[in-house]
């Protein structure tokens, strides 16, 4: 399964936003917000130049493929199938890639990050109505009960957010504990971070 490995900040930095790749609140995330808008290498701001509408979509493209932690064939790959369903490309493409088993635990504050529920997932801490799953872009459906093994929510990261009182979550999912479930599909108004879809199925129809 590949995964980027590199440096988060520098991702974010070439984006110009906050991708989610850091836990909120931490040393590091405040970090990271400090640079947004320096983008890495060498020369820096200097290095900025005028974008083309390629560009642009090609900008867009890498900042979702970034988000939501998919390399470029899988990300390919979620495109096609959406391309193949009825009604707007772009919306079930982000239904899609919602629906993937790390995103739901992330979009239930069971995990910090994306990354960290990645990572809980491929090590087999978590299962799906009942039984071990470790396939994190496994495509959730509507009812799919997800919970974590003992080993799981003693993760200092995860415990710290089990005890959380008041967790904030996606519309579309619910908790009680270290449970949770699939109350309906996303829906494209679910998804909050500033994402522009329709450059992704332009850069794609080219």
């Amino acid at each position: 399964m590949g995964r980027y490995t590199g440096p988060k900040n520098r991702l974010a930095r070439r984006e110009g936003m906050d991708l989610g790749l850091k836990t909120v609140g931490s040393h590091a995330h405040a970090s990271m917000l400090k640079r947004l808008t320096i983008i890495p290498g060498q020369h820096g701001v200097k290095g900025r130049k005028k974008v083309t509408g390629y560009g642009i979509q090609l900008r867009e493209k890498q900042k979702v493929k970034r988000i939501y932690g998919v390399m470029e064939k899988q990300f390919r790959k979620v495109f096609a199938e959406a391309k193949k369903w009825k009604g707007n490309t772009g919306d079930k493409l982000l239904e899609f890639l919602e629906r993937r088993l790390d995103n739901v635990l992330f979009r239930m504050n069971i995990a910090p990050t994306r990354a960290a529920a990645r990572q809980c997932v491929s090590h087999g801490h978590v299962l799906v109505n009942g039984k071990m799953l470790n396939i994190p872009s496994y495509r959730v459906n509507v009812d799919d009960v997800i919970t974590l093994d003992v080993k799981g929510m003693e993760i200092p990261s995860i415990k710290k957010l089990m005890d959380e009182k008041s967790p904030i979550m996606a519309a579309w999912v619910e908790r009680k504990g270290p449970a949770g479930k699939v109350a309906r599909l996303p829906e494209r108004s679910d998804v909050q971070e500033d994402i522009q879809e329709q450059l992704i199925v332009e850069f794609y129809s080219r």
